[in-house]
């Protein structure tokens, strides 16, 4: 059984599976913060999701990060590595990549355990 939360007509916020979450990607509601607000954002929507889903960011299996801009990577990554939990980070990629909206400075997809 798939269990879907929040069904758009395009996408699903999230959906589980076989004890399995799956993340959309997440990114930054107020899009004129800067990285380090961007970040805090969409780590506060992950933690979210989880929640709902009965997870949190210590089961996380993957996360994928694509952002616009190599000169906001130090700066994310201080606001990642204060979020993550220690001896549980997760394995990660992280992409240069265009946004679709040119003020989103990343977005980062998520997928955990229950």
């Amino acid at each position: 059984m798939v269990q879907r939360f929040d069904v758009g007509a395009r996408i699903s916020e999230m959906a589980v599976h076989n004890s399995t979450v799956y993340l959309a990607g997440q990114i930054a509601k107020d899009a004129s913060q800067d990285i380090r607000g961007q970040t805090r954002q969409i780590l506060d929507s992950i933690d979210a999701l989880l929640a709902r889903a009965g997870s949190d960011k210590s089961k996380i299996l993957m996360a994928q990060i694509f952002i616009a801009d190599l000169k906001d990577f130090p700066a994310m990554n201080e606001i990642w590595d204060a979020w993550v939990v220690p001896g549980q980070t997760p394995p990660r990629a992280t992409v240069l990549a265009g946004m679709i909206n040119p003020d989103w400075k990343l977005e980062i997809v998520v997928t955990a355990a229950l």
